[in-house]
């Protein structure tokens, strides 16, 4: 089971980045193109389903002391710090997510103002591209974890 966990855990790792970068991309062109928005709209779906993947298979090697012990995890300030990470990724989300599901019910109604999509798809790309880094920040602090720092 510690394995499988694992497994999904890194995978999701390369599905959330490849989905963030893709939203980022993709919403800064909403301006010049109609098939960036359905673009932009897959990659957050992606990125929505390594949010779940990362969130369910962390609480559960967490929680269920799969591979270290719950008490390593609540003594580590490097975990904390994967933690606040994760925290300032959710927070950045409720903007871009909100807005994205508004235009979501815009489309199968029959359309989105391309000047509002223009303006706030940058906006989009903007925080996007911080989650990306926070994601990286967040491999760091699991690297370091991994090798026994913050224990």
């Amino acid at each position: 089971m510690r394995i499988a966990l694992a497994v999904i855990h890194l995978l999701a790792l390369g599905i959330g980045l490849g989905a963030i970068y893709s939203r980022a991309r993709n919403a800064n062109r909403l301006r010049s193109s109609a098939e960036s928005l359905r673009a932009t709209l897959a990659a957050d779906n992606f990125w929505a389903l390594a949010a779940g993947l990362w969130i369910s298979t962390g609480l559960w090697r967490w929680l269920g002391s799969v591979e270290k012990s719950q008490a390593y995890y609540n003594t580590n300030h490097i975990f904390f710090a994967k933690l606040g990470f994760l925290a300032l990724i959710l927070a950045l989300e409720v903007w871009p997510m909100l807005t994205l599901i508004r235009w979501r019910r815009q489309t199968s109604r029959g359309g989105t103002d391309p000047a509002e999509l223009a303006r706030k798809g940058r906006i989009i790309a903007r925080i996007s591209d911080v989650q990306m880094l926070l994601v990286v920040a967040m491999v760091v602090c699991a690297v370091m974890m991994a090798r026994g720092y913050g224990a």
